[in-house]
């Protein structure tokens, strides 16, 4: 990342989220989600136009992935309900 990008991370309150060069666990959950995509909407689909990719990759992340589909990574939870339990635990420590 070059000094330009760290200090306008730095401006807005952002810490940088980088490891070392070749170490592909870091971006896993990020390559499972784009896999995710590619096989569950895009394999499946032939868009006529960008916004019609936009609105069905939109309905698809906001009314289904995020919303109903389970993830390993939080319990196996949706992320909704992973999210709303982590909040409800926090608050009542």
């Amino acid at each position: 990342a070059s000094d330009e990008y760290r200090a306008e991370l730095k401006r807005h309150g952002c810490v940088a989220s980088m490891s070392r060069s070749g170490d592909g666990w870091d971006n896993a959950v990020a390559e499972s989600f784009f896999s995710t995509i590619e096989f569950e909407v895009l394999a499946r689909a032939d868009f006529a136009t960008r916004a019609q990719a936009k609105r069905t990759l939109g309905s698809y992340i906001d009314g289904f992935y995020n919303i109903r589909r389970r993830h390993s990574t939080v319990k196996y939870l949706s992320p909704i309900e992973f999210e709303l339990r982590s909040a409800s635990t926090s608050e009542a420590a």
